[in-house]
């Protein structure tokens, strides 16, 4: 077979692919593919009777893999190690297909195969011939670049179509829309179902303006993964709308663009995309903020909230000596919403926050872009254009729906509407000593126009991140999201969640979805959950403290003293019990601190997570992969809390030596711990030893019941 060797650019741009391929003909030969994340690898074509194959030599950060190009029907399949490890579907549905005017226009056979420059470019015919679609590979060093792009005129949308089962468990994505009420109910995870509580993701508004915390990346288990770069609107669906088909489809829009990451391990995939998305560049949460707990009022009273409630809660709080640094007040303050003015249960706004103060705390608000119709501050607004414009009548406002009504979104892009806006709120520091803000809001919604034609959603992201960059969250961040957004380092709390066991397994997995899609400070939501559902038990209450223990900052609102219930509206005691072992997850959560405070730099410094799933460490630990409620807390601590109504639980322990904090032991791994036991008090906590950290951590938390007492 002929072959050549041509010199590969120097470095391949990450938004400008399959360039002036016009005139090359069809060559089988081998290239240098250089990229300028790592040394050069060598790349290569072969042709057989069915199919086209890339193949592209190791390099120092990936493996050598190859793609094989189906004619027909047309299929593109990676291997590595002669392992398949992600595959597009082939018929039912196609690998690339368009949502169009006449119906759904699915691509079929390959009509030409260029390999040019670095690059291999595939012409592939479609149902409708009147249209091609032409697929451009180029590899990198962690993968390649897949480009799709359809003749012709332009679809409603276009979708990639994957084989899930080919690739073994899916992770990514972030938090999942189900039809089973995720993400507020259920997070999936992994993607394909293991552990779910029946749903499936299927979101068909994921894009960067959503209220859900959602990434363009999912990676699986057999260390494959891909991002699709766009900053539009997409319909993903993980099973739901095909069984066992992963669903990636485009709106608006006539390619699709992706980062496709071959690895030996997953954490390897990871890894590629914060190459891409970036690691945080700070935290925006104090060393106080992560040892301590932040109290936020909207569990414990709704919108019902009264200044006099509001005292007696933070109050009662302090006296039972649990670490607190912030009380924040949520909604239930404004005389309208969008209004900055308090409303008739507030009678002295200035002393509650002085209150709070002379306790020793720092004093929050909630605080959201939206303005309802009915407030003061909407006609002000709407009459300067302040807010977001119709798509469909651009000389009007654009009216949205949101959980408290109809309203509009002030635009941040707008200059004078930012000032104005960012005016109330410091208003609010200068004039009643408010120290920070709690941003429960949509900086964009897809129903609105921008400000200027070029600005995209993720725009609008950067603008709410960098208006909220000049205040203190107070360890309760903001949900800013999709690639890039990463390197803002905002504390990430989670979207509500119910009171029960589901709901308290589902903040387990949500934060295993949100850490490996590059989020590492995170909260789970407020302990106990909220979502108007019954107070939680004194059980959920004290075991969702535990889990909250072991993650990177603690968010709470259900005082452990008692509840009044949102739905009979009766008061909810806890007992004494309830408040010590409430305090004793809070104070183990503040022994804790100091190795995660290291964590927290790590992630600066490298973009390691501080919460993972136990097989990013232990990829060859085959068990890891199914895990639902365990997880590593840096490289050294492994937390299996008890998130079930029960006194024991199953617990896996990977290779090596652990020291079993409750029980004062040493156990050797790989293990499972079968029915472990665990009353309301403990905490099933594993320090890894042979570690940097290990044996001074197994010191520090030796004896740990009585010195959190």
């Amino acid at each position: 077979m002929e072959r050549r060797t041509e010199p590969a650019p120097t470095s391949i741009s990450r938004r400008r692919r399959g360039a002036a391929l016009a005139g090359a003909t069809l060559l089988t030969g081998a290239t240098s593919c250089a990229s300028s994340l790592d040394a050069p690898a060598t790349a290569s074509i072969t042709r057989t009777g069915t199919s086209t194959v890339l193949s592209v030599g190791s390099a120092r950060i990936a493996p050598p893999y190859e793609v094989e190009i189906r004619r027909s029907p047309f299929q593109i399949i990676t291997r590595r190690g002669g392992q398949t490890v992600l595959q597009t579907t082939s018929v039912g549905p196609a690998a690339i297909d368009l949502d169009t005017a006449s119906g759904v226009v699915g691509t079929t056979d390959v009509r030409n195969v260029i390999w040019h420059g670095g690059t291999l470019a595939i012409d592939v015919a479609t149902t409708d011939p009147t249209r091609s679609v032409r697929v451009v590979l180029t590899p990198e060093a962690r993968g390649y670049r897949l480009t799709a792009r359809v003749s012709g005129e332009r679809p409603s949308a276009m979708a990639l179509h994957y084989d899930m089962p080919i690739s073994g468990h899916w992770y990514g994505h972030g938090e999942t829309k189900t039809d089973k009420g995720g993400p507020y109910k259920e997070q999936v995870w992994p993607l394909d179902g293991v552990g779910a509580l029946g749903g499936r993701p299927l979101d068909k508004a994921f894009g960067p303006a959503s209220y859900n915390m959602v990434e363009p990346f999912w990676f699986t288990q057999t260390a494959a993964g891909f991002t699709v770069n766009t900053a539009r609107l997409m319909t993903v669906s993980m099973g739901a709308a095909r069984e066992k088909v992963a669903d990636f489809a485009v709106h608006d829009s006539e390619s699709i663009e992706s980062s496709v990451f071959v690895g030996r391990t997953p954490r390897d995939v990871f890894g590629g995309y914060l190459e891409i998305a970036g690691k945080p560049a700070s935290s925006d949460a104090t060393d106080l903020q992560y040892e301590k707990v932040v109290w936020n009022s909207w569990a414990q009273f709704y919108a019902s909230v009264t200044q006099k409630d509001f005292l007696d809660w933070a109050q009662k709080i302090h006296e039972a000596k649990i670490p607190s640094h912030t009380f924040s007040l949520d909604d239930g303050w404004m005389s309208h919403y969008g209004d900055f003015t308090w409303n008739e249960k507030f009678p002295d706004p200035k002393a509650m926050v002085d209150r709070i103060h002379a306790m020793g705390y720092r004093f929050g608000i909630w605080v959201t872009l939206w303005i309802n119709l009915d407030a003061d501050n909407y006609r002000f607004a709407a009459d300067r254009g302040y807010l977001l414009k119709s798509k469909d009548d651009p000389r009007t406002p654009c009216t949205v729906t949101w959980w408290n009504g109809k309203a509009g979104i002030v635009d941040l892009a707008n200059p004078q509407a930012r000032e104005w806006y960012l005016g109330q709120l410091q208003g609010l520091r200068t004039n009643l000593g408010v120290d920070g803000f709690k941003f429960d809001t949509r900086f964009f919604d897809e129903r609105c126009a921008p400000y200027t034609p070029e600005l995209t959603m993720f725009d609008y992201q950067r603008l709410g991140a960098d208006m909220a960059q000049q205040f203190d969250l107070q360890g309760m961040g903001i949900r800013t999201h999709w690639t890039g957004a990463q390197r803002d380092g905002f504390v990430i709390r989670q979207i509500d969640k119910g009171t029960g066991w589901d709901a308290l397994q589902s903040a387990v997995t949500q934060n295993l979805a949100l850490a490996t899609v590059g989020y590492p400070f995170l909260t789970t939501d407020m302990i106990g959950g909220s979502l108007d559902q019954p107070a939680p038990s004194k059980q959920v209450l004290v075991r969702w403290a535990q889990v909250a223990a072991a993650m990177p900052l603690m968010y709470a609102s259900t005082s452990p003293r008692g509840v009044r219930d949102p739905v009979s509206g009766r008061w909810v005691p806890y007992d004494e019990e309830t408040v010590r072992l409430y305090r004793q997850a809070v104070r183990l959560h503040g022994l804790l601190t100091p190795y995660i405070l290291k964590q927290r730099d790590r992630a600066i410094e490298a973009g390691e997570p501080i919460v993972k799933p136990l097989f990013f460490d232990f990829p060859s630990d085959a068990a890891s992969y199914d895990l639902t409620d365990e997880w590593l807390l840096g490289d050294s601590v492994l937390a299996a809390p008890v998130v079930t109504d029960s006194l024991q639980r199953d617990v896996h322990l990977p290779e090596g030596k652990w020291f079993d904090v409750a029980r004062g032991r040493e156990v050797r791994g790989p293990t499972d711990l079968r029915a472990y036991p665990a009353d309301l008090g403990t905490l099933p906590l594993f320090v890894r030893l042979g570690t940097a950290e290990g044996a001074e951590l197994a010191r520090a938390l030796k004896g740990v019941r009585d010195s959190t007492m």
